[in-house]
């Protein structure tokens, strides 16, 4: 019984025609793969979660505050300003006080 793969064509390669075809294979552009990444895990605890997640919101308040206050005067009654009026206005104070809950001495 022979041994090896069944020839794609009538008679099997020579070694010669085998070897041109591995070059070409390898002189071509390699061809994507799909990488596999695994999602980085998050290793905070969920209360500097928390924090962390309210100072981003403080920070985005105060740079939609300083957006306002740059608008010209002729887009002061405009839909953009009326939205930053109501991200300003917002009590983020109130969420920066919050104290979350300690999870079973983990944290």
């Amino acid at each position: 019984m022979p041994r090896g793969r069944k020839p794609k064509g009538e008679h099997a390669l020579s070694n010669a025609e085998r070897q041109a075809r591995h070059r070409a294979r390898h002189q071509a552009a390699p061809q994507p793969t799909a990488a596999s990444r695994r999602a980085s895990v998050d290793r905070r605890s969920r209360p500097q979660r928390w924090h962390d997640a309210v100072a981003a919101l403080l920070g985005l308040q105060a740079e939609y505050t300083t957006w306002l206050d740059a608008l010209p005067d002729s887009l002061r009654d405009s839909a953009t300003a009326l939205a930053l009026q109501d991200i300003v206005d917002l009590d983020l104070a109130a969420l920066a006080d919050i104290q979350p809950p300690r999870g079973y001495g983990r944290d």
